[in-house]
């Protein structure tokens, strides 16, 4: 999703109205100015999704549910305001494609299987590495 996010704002580069705004020292159309709060801000707004994935590899399952349910449905909303009025066709398209991955980013997580089967990759992950034999290890591939 961030590889998306970022392509879409680099692609607004080529954009005259986006370069003049700059150049002017605000966002363009927005009227927002483009100061030390306004970087900092959109700092915050990037680094939450990079920090998603150490959050995603280090947290808990509870707490990696709940945060990433959150997190996307927060992005998700953030992006669908940000293309409500937008007539360019590439920013509309990125969009759209940053939408449905953090809809699925939702989806998976509320879906998150919450007791691990017998045949999860939790459970075989969980065995001592001498307990694991070939034959254990086909059966696993095999369910």
């Amino acid at each position: 999703m961030l590889f998306v996010f970022a392509c879409v704002d680099l692609f607004g580069f080529w954009r005259s109205d986006v370069i003049n705004g700059v150049l002017n020292g605000e966002v363009s159309g927005t009227g927002l100015v483009i100061d030390q709060t306004f970087l900092t801000l959109a700092t915050a707004y990037v680094l939450v999704p990079c920090l998603m994935i150490v959050v995603s590899l280090l947290t808990p399952a509870r707490l990696n549910r709940v945060t990433n349910i959150i997190v996307s449905l927060v992005y998700l909303v953030s992006i669908v305001a940000t293309v409500i009025g937008e007539s360019w066709i590439y920013y509309i398209l990125g969009s759209a494609v940053e939408i449905v991955i953090l809809a699925t980013i939702t989806y998976v997580a509320w879906t998150w299987q919450r007791v691990p089967t017998p045949h999860s990759p939790v459970v075989t992950m969980t065995l001592r590495p001498e307990a694991v034999s070939a034959d254990l290890f086909r059966k696993t591939i095999r369910h």
